[in-house]
């Protein structure tokens, strides 16, 4: 456990506030595509900007939609991915690339199970992290994530702070600054809201 973040959130995303501003209650919530086949698990993508919600059946698929094609041969394993040092710098490069642009990047990949296993979600945003000792995006995770994460990749220079309460509240794990193939029990399968800084 750490003492508590400084909050001077750029972005604060849920899926309901992205519907209320996309229509006011008028425009269905984002939903979430169904992966291409099988029985196996699901790599989603959120794009924290709009609030938009993709489903694939593999991890290269998921990953070549966060990054809007701009990688287009992840490993099919997220396990094989967390240690291929050579796609990580891939990405970090990318990464660095797409913030002068001003394109979004991925901020974090988060697992289902241990050792980067099940279903992922993936969460890109507008921009790297500051590195400045403030959240700079926070998401607040919807039911079907609630209390499930195992497991997480850290992207776009972002340090992951999990929550076991909406908002960034109740006592903080963090920051996993690297790929953490078991979060431990603190945390495990009890966030609720993630800060990215």
């Amino acid at each position: 456990m750490h003492s508590r973040p400084r909050h001077r959130t750029r972005r604060t995303v849920t899926l309901a506030a992205s519907v209320l501003l996309a229509g006011a209650a008028t425009a269905p919530a984002a939903q979430a595509d169904p992966p291409s086949g099988g029985d196996g698990p699901q790599h989603c993508t959120l794009d924290l900007d709009t609030g938009a919600e993709r489903c694939f059946a593999d991890f290269t698929a998921a990953v070549e939609h966060a990054s809007g094609g701009r990688i287009d041969d992840a490993p099919a394993s997220a396990r094989t991915a967390a240690h291929d040092s050579g796609f990580r710098a891939r990405t970090r490069s990318l990464a660095a690339d797409s913030d002068r642009q001003a394109d979004g990047v991925i901020q974090g990949t988060f697992f289902d199970d241990v050792d980067f296993g099940g279903d992922s979600l993936t969460i890109t945003g507008a921009g790297l992290c500051e590195k400045d000792g403030w959240v700079d995006y926070q998401y607040d995770l919807q039911d079907a994530w609630k209390n499930r994460i195992s497991s997480v990749q850290p992207w776009g220079n972002c340090w992951l702070w999990l929550y076991p309460e909406p908002g960034l509240g109740g006592d903080r794990d963090g920051p996993f600054k690297e790929n953490t193939a078991d979060i431990g029990s603190f945390m495990n399968d009890r966030t609720q809201s993630i800060g990215f800084s």
